[in-house]
């Protein structure tokens, strides 16, 4: 079975992290090496086909230098790890990039999953890729919203108070938005069996 969920970057030092809270400029550049990889595969995952590969490459960058503006206001003691923090930031910002930009142009590499060593088969990881593109292309056809929710809870595995706080939406709606994107995949995905 394909498995959606994408692996998330060890956290950073509580030393290294504080250091880039008080800007300095050593730490602030572990930050961004650490997590700019996965920023850009979640912006990529929400913008679906919404933009250009410059576009996801902005996103990113707008994404990464918010989170460093807003690094002071971290609360490292608090629930939410600076890992979901960041992806928080870019959810939000590949969310907004989706608002203002209407254009349907693919988005080239980085999203799609790859099968592992031991799922080699060549029948295998034909039947894997289709299914992977079956799903981007479903999960293309929700909502920005609904898109995000589902994103950061079948990829990124987000606890649903972590996505309520991430998209600043109550738990009823998440939980919604969930049941929404789980429905209309299934939909979606139907349709894609009945073609073949």
């Amino acid at each position: 079975m394909l498995r959606l969920p994408v692996r998330k970057p060890a956290e950073l030092e509580p030393a290294t992290v504080e250091a880039a809270r008080r800007g300095e400029s050593w730490a602030q550049a572990l930050v961004i090496e650490r997590y700019a990889k996965p920023v850009w595969s979640l912006v990529c995952r929400i913008l679906g086909r919404a933009g250009r590969r410059h576009v996801a490459d902005d996103a990113t960058q707008d994404a990464l230098v918010a989170a460093l503006r807003s690094l002071p206001r971290f609360r490292t003691e608090g629930p939410t790890s600076l890992t979901n923090w960041v992806l928080t930031i870019a959810a939000r910002t590949a969310i907004d990039v989706l608002r203002r930009h209407r254009e349907v142009v693919p988005v080239d590499e980085g999203a799609s999953p790859s099968p592992t060593a031991s799922e080699a088969r060549p029948d295998r990881i034909a039947e894997q890729r289709s299914l992977g593109r079956a799903i981007e292309h479903a999960v293309e056809q929700l909502a920005p919203e609904i898109r995000a929710t589902f994103v950061l809870r079948a990829y990124y595995e987000l606890e649903y108070a972590e996505i309520a706080e991430a998209l600043a939406v109550d738990l009823g709606t998440v939980k919604s938005r969930i049941w929404r994107a789980r429905a209309a995949l299934k939909d979606l995905l139907a349709e894609v069996r009945r073609d073949e």
